[in-house]
């Protein structure tokens, strides 16, 4: 293991320069094929998969079915159509398989032999089907979708389905609500709940699993199949969902229940004595244990997703792993149930165990790169997805000892040969308090031996987050390498994959021991790295990391130019603004009228005059994290100090930049505001066919 971690400093170089190659630009980055969702076949012999890409005619990712042969012999589509297509689920004899698509005007369940022929339309129900799975009978579906809790009984997705016609036909829009949350990430809430049901093929029969249940399953915003679990012999179904309690704005306490796939008797809570968050359940192939990842302290989204395991006769769930100090986020068993394969951020890379059900001990399978979504195939092998900062995720496996993965898709190499990327390595320094921090650095893609290069400082979100050895498809460094930047970024106090105590340092102390980290780790990589021009360096963050640009800008001068992305100003006034308060409270150690001085002591709002760097600020009116009001503050600071500063707005993109025309417009806006200040202002020209 430890030969392993130490591989991961070794500098990474990207292959050979030949004829007709261009620097990696945002074209090639929306060009990439996004591979998520690997479904293995019942046999083992062929997996399918989600293939997202980029339609910028209509300014969208179009999603297909693909299926590989996990023998790596070969990949194709098996169902495209100008609708999404997703969520492809095997039927048990492993001769058809089951997928959402959009074709009918609504997301419902199709059907396609794997022979061949025309897509089959299994559900035509009046709502949208969300999530969906297969039971062992291959009979029924296990389907959730959104209904309003207070109907129950045959006619609720009828006149649910009435109610939605009704309010939109309405001419007044307006809202009324009487609790939190009233909205959360990028929705106003709409009083509806997704529920779980049982669909039956014959007869078309619905069975509603959660009536009156006054909570979604799976829970909002992200959640997805992974929260639902049907048992091995379809009897039973267990569901990850939050209730609507007047506390669900402030508390994480999500938890497990389980119902009779018959439904008629309520579902039953199974970590009621849990108040943190329970999620993620898997039951074992023999049905007689059930895992999930739990936390252990309420209120704290960032805690350790701890491996749990526990007989479904009785008894208490036993940790799995406890050692290994890393939060799991996607785990699977071994077809003989004696082995967990799981996933967890390590050392600036997301890495793969396989854990010893019976032990609880663990053996590192994969550790550079971001690996992740493990599944199971014969003989002890698991495949999984796997991506870096030189390659977008692509399909392997590994058998039982580790080694060499070995390739099961191809689908992005074309593309990624025909670009000229950045060699980069991982370095690690003192930090705060002297203790070990670990960053990286990459090389300009056209770098010439001798001169030195304008720095892109990047700075990670969370910020219980990470930048580490990961394919990004908002915030890829290899964009700025290609750009003619050096790039350095850091995991901070407070970053994943080092450690629990690490995660749980920067509690309240949100521009102490992060901002000490950045500077000495800038200076660090700027002494070792004599390609990088230290007097030419541009600060860009997103979230967290936009905080942190606005925390800098009142603590330093030292950079060139600054880039905030949806960052708070005012920790104070961004509580009041914010939906999900458990975090603000955690991490500023409680609300700011009992703990005010937790919200001041590292406050941007109050160091506004002592800014003096050149700042582009952007944020997404959709963004319900961090509202865009707080990035509108801070370009009025900017423009009544007389900075030269730049406020670019998308109305219609929330935390994040997803469609593709407005990642065009991102990336080009970004890159034309560092090189003014760090090229053009130094007197160096814009690299030629730059589009800056």
């Amino acid at each position: 293991m430890l030969l392993s971690i130490l591989a991961a400093f070794a500098p990474v170089s990207v292959p050979p320069v030949s004829q007709g190659t261009h620097p990696f630009g945002v074209e090639d980055l929306l060009a990439m094929e996004r591979i998520s969702d690997p479904a293995v076949s019942p046999d083992g012999k062929q997996v399918l998969f989600s293939v997202r890409s980029t339609d910028l005619a209509a300014n969208r990712g179009r999603f297909d079915v693909w299926i590989a042969a996990t023998d790596g012999s070969g990949a194709r589509a098996i169902v495209t159509h100008e609708a999404n297509d997703t969520a492809a689920r095997w039927l048990p004899d492993g001769a058809a398989f089951a997928f959402l698509s959009t074709r009918s005007g609504s997301s419902q369940v199709w059907q396609q032999a794997l022979a061949g022929g025309e897509a089959q339309q299994l559900t035509n129900l009046p709502l949208d089907v969300d999530n969906f799975l297969v039971f062992p009978d291959g009979e029924r579906l296990l389907l959730t979708l959104e209904v309003y809790p207070d109907i129950t009984g045959d006619g609720a997705l009828k006149e649910t389905a009435r109610r939605d016609a009704e309010r939109a036909a309405n001419p007044v829009q307006a809202r009324i609500y009487e609790g939190l949350l009233f909205r959360h990430w990028d929705s106003w809430e709409d009083g509806k709940r997704s529920h779980v049901f049982v669909w039956k093929k014959a007869g078309g029969q619905l069975i509603d699993l959660m009536p009156g249940f006054d909570g979604d399953a799976p829970t909002k915003p992200f959640g997805g199949n992974e929260e639902l679990a049907i048992s091995p012999d379809g009897s039973e179904v267990v569901f990850a969902a939050r209730k609507f309690t007047r506390d669900a704005a402030w508390s994480t306490d999500i938890n497990l229940w389980s119902v009779p796939a018959a439904g008629g008797v309520p579902p039953r809570c199974l970590t009621e004595s849990n108040t943190a968050w329970d999620n993620h359940p898997v039951y074992s192939p023999d049905g007689r244990s059930l895992a999930w990842l739990a936390m252990a302290r309420p209120k704290y989204e960032a805690d350790r997703q701890r491996l749990l395991i526990q007989e479904r006769a009785g008894g208490k769930p036993r940790e799995l792993a406890a050692e290994l100090d890393r939060s799991f986020s996607t785990f699977t068993f071994s077809a003989d149930g004696r082995t967990i394969y799981a996933a967890a951020d390590h050392v600036g890379n997301k890495s793969i165990w396989a854990i010893d059900v019976a032990q609880g001990t663990s053996k590192l399978l994969v550790h550079k790169g971001t690996n992740d979504a493990p599944r199971a195939l014969a003989g002890g092998h698991v495949l999984f997805l796997q991506d870096s900062l030189v390659s977008p995720a692509e399909i392997y496996s590994v058998g039982p000892e580790g080694g060499m993965p070995k390739t099961i898709t191809k689908l992005n190499a074309a593309r990624i040969a025909a670009t000229r990327l950045g060699d980069y390595e991982q370095f690690t320094f003192p930090g705060w308090n002297k203790e070990l921090v670990h960053g990286f650095a990459m090389k300009p893609a056209d770098l010439a031996p001798g001169r030195k290069y304008p720095v892109a400082f990047l700075i990670h979100g969370g910020p219980q987050g990470s930048f580490g050895n990961h394919f990004h498809y908002r915030w890829n460094p290899e964009i700025y390498a290609a750009a003619g930047y050096a790039v350095v970024f850091i995991d901070f106090h407070g970053s994943t994959g080092y450690g629990q105590a690490f995660t749980d340092s920067i509690n309240g102390d949100w521009g102490g021991k992060p901002y000490e980290d950045l500077m000495k780790g800038l200076d660090f990589a700027l002494a070792k790295y004599e390609w990088m021009d230290g007097q030419r360096v541009a600060a860009l963050g997103a979230s967290y990391g936009g905080y942190m640009i606005n925390w800098i800008n009142g603590q330093t001068d030292r950079f060139r130019a600054l880039v905030c992305h949806d960052g708070n100003l005012d920790e104070r006034l961004a509580y009041f603004d914010t939906e999900e308060l458990w975090f603000p409270e955690w991490d500023h150690g409680g609300t700011p009228w009992d703990n005010p001085a937790g919200y001041a002591k590292h406050n941007p709002i109050d160091h506004v005059g002592k800014w003096k760097t050149p700042t582009l600020v952007i944020h997404g009116a959709k963004d319900f994290r961090v509202v865009d009001t707080q990035g509108m503050s801070t370009f009025t600071a900017l423009q009544r100090r007389g900075i030269p500063s730049k406020f670019l707005w998308f109305p219609d993109e929330n935390h994040w930049v997803l469609k593709p025309r407005n990642s065009i417009l991102w990336h080009e806006t970004v890159l034309g505001w560092i090189d003014r200040w760090c090229r053009s202002a130094a007197g160096e020209p814009v690299p030629a066919g730059s589009g800056r």
